[in-house]
């Protein structure tokens, strides 16, 4: 068992800069180097780096399972988080290139229903940024009413509830990381769409793509693949994610390594999207969080020059992820954690993968 002070100890030293990763031609660490690396952090998951959609370093430390003995597997099944942000936003954009959707019309053309005011001045940009001002109510109103944690809640009555408090800022004034930005992203894509959001997105982007491992549905996500969740290895804490149809588009989605490298490719290489789409995914909106559409765009230091690369993170509960792919080279590096990996330990082991200098 990973002992925790361990963890955090490691974790300090790699914040410091102790580590100096050896890097092989292209300017990414060796397989050696990565695994010393990820065993110096405690790191416990799967980490792996490629090109074209192909796994080339695979490296799996700890426990898949914990109480059962099971050892970190490479086809294990992690919760994306907020990666699941940009896999919405690229189904989106998808609709946007076959015409159904407009990046920069109020969201009153698909939602006449909502708030008329503030849905004159909202557009899916504004949403899929984050820069959008609707406030972030869902837990004042959960508080309010706690049995609404129980139920489904059907979108046209989570828009309703949710979705609708006066605005905190004119939209694209400001940065905020609310939740119910996404509720109304998921209830769009489904009146286009004329599908529910899972169905969407399978065909939109996860069929297409040949994306079998990827998936929101609770058949795919409640096997033994699955790696358990934990807060805290000592105590040994699990840590369950409680999950609600209206929460997929935001962080419902579980996946393997395997096809978020293939993802990646697929979205940033192929011809999914239109040159137009795929430019829209590499710009950067909110300036001073580095937030493109669903997802982060760095600037990477490597040997003295500036590289960008999309920065896709997530964190809930136990599960920590990074899906990360330089624009310049093709290649892409992910990062699957059950254990509640400290956020700068992951980044820091991003950069160390792709021999980046750290940020000032």
């Amino acid at each position: 068992m990973l002992n925790r002070r361990l963890v955090l100890g490691s974790a300090a030293a790699l914040l410091a800069g102790s580590t100096s990763p050896t890097r092989a031609p292209g300017g990414h660490a060796d397989e050696a180097t990565l695994r010393a690396l990820a065993a110096e952090t405690g790191f416990t998951g799967v980490l792996m780096t490629g090109r074209a959609g192909r796994a080339e370093q695979t490296i799996t430390l700890g426990m898949h399972d914990v109480e059962a003995g099971v050892p970190t597997r490479a086809d294990g099944v992690y919760c994306l988080a907020s990666i699941s942000k940009w896999l919405t936003a690229t189904a989106v954009l998808k609709l946007v290139d076959q015409g159904r959707l407009s990046l920069e019309a109020p969201i009153t053309t698909w939602l006449p229903e909502y708030r008329a005011d503030t849905g004159a001045k909202l557009t899916l940009t504004h949403l899929l940024s984050n820069t959008s001002g609707v406030p972030a109510l869902l837990g004042d109103v959960m508080r309010a009413d706690p049995s609404l944690r129980t139920r489904v809640i059907p979108t046209e009555e989570a828009l309703r509830l949710f979705c609708q408090g006066d605005l905190k800022f004119e939209p694209g004034a400001q940065f905020d990381y609310a939740f119910t930005n996404w509720i109304i992203v998921l209830g769009i894509v489904e009146r286009v769409a004329g599908q529910a959001f899972p169905d969407a997105i399978r065909t939109l982007l996860l069929e297409p793509l040949g994306l079998n491992e990827i998936r929101g549905d609770d058949a795919f996500i409640e096997t033994p693949r699955t790696a358990v969740s934990y807060r805290t290895l000592e105590p040994l804490v699990r840590q369950p994610n409680e999950r609600m149809p209206m929460m997929l588009a935001a962080g419902g989605y579980y996946g393997t390594a395997a096809d978020l490298l293939k993802a990646a490719h697929g979205v940033f290489d192929g011809d999914l999207l239109s040159t137009d789409s795929q430019r829209r995914l590499r710009t950067v909106i909110a300036t001073g969080d580095d937030y493109a559409l669903g997802g982060r765009v760095r600037t990477l230091m490597i040997d003295g020059q500036a590289r960008p690369a999309a920065w896709n993170t997530g964190s809930t509960v136990g599960y920590r992820a990074l899906l990360a792919h330089r624009f310049d080279d093709g290649r892409t590096l992910v990062i699957l954690n059950n254990t509640s990996l400290p956020n700068p330990v992951r980044g820091r082991l991003g950069d160390a993968v792709f021999g980046a200098s750290p940020p000032a």
